[in-house]
């Protein structure tokens, strides 16, 4: 029996890099909205444990699938296994990513280039493949997409090119994927975070190098926000979507002149 209120129930959803962090956080805020969760991830002991405290806390059915979505075969086999194990995707979410400390340009390495480039950027594009080839065969048809693009979709970072370029190219994803699932109610949408506290922003607190060239701390907020906001994305009907959203600290220095 449906509970009233909740936007997610009887529907699938899966949350890559659901293990830890923004992943694990939205995963844990879908599983009280009466979504079935799948998490993903290189590290299954990782996702075996998150699953299984995420579900003891929520009360929610929650499955740890591993894979390593830069790897085209993985991703087939991930998805396979959603098919296989629920019979439908309602809801995709592209989270999973990595960056690398700040490092000059002209330092980067082209394999440092390629890691990132995959984790970010080809595995965001792999999983929306497959998932928009299921979304399209299911009965009813049709699903959602939320990407990850963070702030550094729009504004950069010193020192930051494989990470801002990626996550620009995910707003160019984001559009296309909109663009090409509108016939069949197919929606996607994004959300740019901005310093939600979390392990790899833990050194925010600390200092980070500005625009200027000061290191300065910056203030992040509960990561909890980002569970909410992609929660109201998802709980609109398909006739409607959040193309992009900016959840935020509201003192992080964004918005001014650098």
């Amino acid at each position: 029996m449906a509970v009233e209120g909740r936007s997610g129930e009887g529907k699938i959803a899966l949350v890559t890099g659901g293990g830890t962090g923004i992943g694990r956080a939205i995963a844990r805020a879908l599983s009280r909205e009466g979504y079935t969760v799948a998490i993903t991830g290189r590290r299954a002991e990782i996702l075996e444990r998150a699953a299984g405290e995420i579900a003891a806390e929520t009360g929610g059915a929650l499955k740890a699938m591993r894979a390593d979505i830069g790897d085209p075969v993985s991703v087939q086999a991930l998805f396979r296994e959603i098919e296989n194990a629920f019979g439908r995707l309602d809801l995709l979410v592209n989270n999973a990513g990595m960056s690398l400390p700040s490092v000059p340009m002209e330092e980067i390495t082209f394999e440092q280039w390629s890691t990132i480039v995959a984790a970010n950027l080809t595995g965001a594009f792999l999983c929306t493949q497959q998932a928009m080839r299921l979304m399209k065969a299911q009965t009813p048809r049709g699903g959602r997409i939320i990407n990850n693009g963070s702030i550094s979709a729009q504004t950069p970072r010193p020192h930051s090119a494989p990470y801002t370029a990626t996550k620009h190219a995910i707003a160019g994803l984001t559009k296309a994927t909109a663009l090409d699932g509108r016939p069949f109610d197919i929606a996607c949408g994004q959300i740019d975070i901005g310093n939600a506290a979390t392990d790899m922003t833990a050194r925010m607190s600390v200092g980070v190098l500005q625009a200027n060239g000061e290191i300065a701390a910056e203030p992040t907020m509960s990561v909890e926000h980002v569970g909410r906001a992609v929660v109201y994305m998802a709980s609109l009907p398909l006739e409607a979507n959040v193309l992009t959203m900016t959840v935020m600290a509201t003192g992080m220095p964004l918005v001014g002149r650098g």
